[in-house]
């Protein structure tokens, strides 16, 4: 997943550099914000998986 992130933002700001475009633009938040997304999801789903495990393991014990 890192990998992938790198790649897109060495292709999105060498561009930018070869062009000099000032700002960045509405395609670049919008890659940044789906991976952020991504990111956030992949993150909720393994910590909830963890948390419930910890959860019931602790119920079971009292």
């Amino acid at each position: 997943m890192l990998a992938l992130y790198n790649k897109i933002m060495l292709a999105l700001y060498s561009k930018k550099l070869v062009q000099e475009e000032a700002g960045v633009t509405a395609i670049e938040y919008g890659l940044i914000a789906a991976l952020v997304a991504v990111v956030c999801i992949a993150a909720w789903q393994l910590l909830g998986t963890h948390l419930s495990t910890a959860f019931n393991n602790i119920a079971s014990s009292v």
